[in-house]
């Protein structure tokens, strides 16, 4: 038998056409780089032009590939889509372990804030997706794929821990404070991505005066709350915006409390 494959393989009849397509059709060793390409693509296109912009052959050429690398790679685009969730939720533990840790946990806390809004401003097509509130290509989340995105509540609930230790906040379950958290925070961010968040109570108004009742809501004072957004505020323009701004005023110098958000 082993005389015989050589002379197969040379031979160009018809009869050896078949054998020789099935060869050629085999499964090949997936690219990860293709893969990730792939993902990165349908993400930028999801988040650049909404739902309309995604489709195999856009993705695909996108890419710089053919149709076929959607199915090679993820069984279609409801496997495609499954995984741009997940690259949203990547994309948010970015910008939340991009915050810093510092001697002010509560302004840490605002921060998490400013990086879960940024966010989700950032990305609001692939945004809506991540939660549910958008279908694609058939796809809709599993409950699997619900609690997927959860490992970032963790940045919340270990700084919710340090607030405590700190004695910002009551001594309460890290993880309760941290939904509360999340929960307040994602309701005014959805919002606010439907413009329902309209002058005099802006979006912005609305955010800033929301964390400082929440540092509060969890314990801390009125005065160091306020005090610890506005130093959150100040990093965020820094760190996120890349704009610098006015020093947050040392303690006992004028500074802004709950009541002043409300009349700016």
């Amino acid at each position: 038998m082993t005389g015989i494959v050589p002379r197969l393989a040379l031979r160009g009849g018809t009869r050896d056409a078949p054998s020789n397509r099935i060869h050629a059709m085999s499964p090949r060793k997936s690219d990860p780089k293709a893969r990730q390409s792939l993902i990165e693509v349908g993400a930028r296109l999801l988040a650049e032009g909404g739902p309309s912009a995604l489709s195999a052959r856009r993705v695909a050429a996108e890419a710089g590939g053919s149709t076929m690398g959607v199915y090679t790679h993820f069984g279609g685009m409801r496997g495609l889509v499954r995984e741009i969730v997940y690259e949203g939720f990547s994309r948010l533990q970015n910008h939340m372990t991009g915050v810093a840790k510092t001697d002010d946990p509560v302004a840490d806390m605002a921060m998490l804030g400013h990086a879960y809004r940024y966010n989700a401003q950032s990305n609001s097509h692939l945004y809506a997706v991540m939660f549910g509130g958008l279908s694609l290509a058939g796809f809709s989340l599993s409950d699997n794929d619900r609690q997927h995105g959860r490992y970032t509540l963790s940045n919340v609930v270990e700084c919710a821990s340090r607030c405590v230790a700190a004695g910002r906040f009551s001594p309460l379950d890290a993880d309760l404070i941290a939904h509360q958290m999340w929960f307040a925070t994602h309701g005014l961010v959805t919002l606010e991505l439907g413009n329902y968040l309209v002058e005099p109570w802006d979006a912005d108004r609305c955010f800033e005066m929301q964390l400082v009742r929440l540092m509060i809501g969890a314990g801390d004072t009125p005065e160091r709350a306020a005090r610890s957004v506005a130093r959150a505020r100040m990093r965020f323009d820094a760190e996120f915006l890349g704009r610098s701004g006015p020093a947050v005023p040392e303690p006992g110098s004028e500074a802004r409390s709950p009541g002043c958000l409300c009349e700016r």
